[in-house]
């Protein structure tokens, strides 16, 4: 905490933060309470030990990796679960990005809404090297974020790009030297803070509607790019008994 800005970061010593099923559910949880919160008015996003976050925890993928009704529960519910409350939540979210960003990290980011990275920091999200594709609710967002050529980079041909090229491709706000990064994303939310309304209407119960609740609103009015869609849905229908079924999915090694 600094203030009423709140910080959520993201650990998993030894595999550069790469996200568990565990933490998944704990993201969840974190930002629905934050959600309620009246005393924070800007969350950052950050990684632990120079690491923004390396992906999903593979070590764990065996466990339900080939099994249809398993899969889809840990996108859906897990995954999506996370990424769908961080989305949901009407705070602005600040993405502090360092290091490895792959993967659920990239998804991650894409549900800040500014993103402001070292630059030594790397983005990718090679799950073709696994023989598997991005769940399609995930892979919209991203490419909703990070632009549909740089998001079909990322996932057909295993692309990792630098901060500069991120930046370069408009998903990156900001590129800082190494090592001046943290004081720098504070002072933007301190900043985001001091502008934020702090009344409420006469005679309200319900928060204020501020900066990130207006930019959700915005985003619904373009329901075609939105993760939600009507045919993002469709895909989804479709991937859950077919998107397992591919020859290189069932022979790749590397799980």
């Amino acid at each position: 905490m600094h203030g009423q800005v709140a910080q959520v970061t993201l650990s998993h010593p030894g595999k550069f933060n790469a996200m568990s099923r565990a933490m998944w559910r704990e993201l969840k949880a974190v930002f629905e309470d934050l959600q309620g919160r009246a005393d924070i008015r800007c969350v950052i996003v950050a990684g632990e030990s120079g690491h923004f976050c390396a992906g999903g925890d593979i070590a764990e993928y065996p466990d339900f990796r080939f099994d249809e009704v398993a899969l889809r529960a840990f996108h859906e519910d897990e995954v999506w679960g996370g990424l769908g409350a961080m989305l949901a939540c009407d705070l602005p979210l600040l993405a502090q990005i360092e290091g490895n960003c792959m993967g659920a990290g990239v998804e991650m980011a894409s549900c800040c809404d500014i993103r402001v990275a070292s630059a030594g920091a790397r983005f990718g999200a090679p799950i073709a090297k696994l023989g598997f594709p991005m769940a399609p609710r995930e892979a919209a967002l991203v490419a909703r974020e990070a632009g549909a050529a740089t998001a079909r980079e990322m996932l057909l041909e295993a692309a990792v790009f630098d901060a500069t090229e991120m930046k370069a491709r408009g998903f990156l706000n900001t590129v800082l030297p190494d090592g001046t990064l943290t004081s720098a994303v504070l002072a933007r939310a301190q900043r985001i803070v001091a502008l934020r309304c702090r009344r409420r209407p006469r005679g309200s119960t319900n928060r204020p509607c501020g900066p990130r609740r207006a930019l959700r609103i915005q985003r619904e009015t373009v329901p075609s790019a939105t993760p939600t869609a009507p045919n993002t849905a469709r895909a989804s229908r479709l991937f859950w008994p077919n998107g397992l079924q591919s020859s290189d999915f069932f022979v790749t090694p590397h799980c």
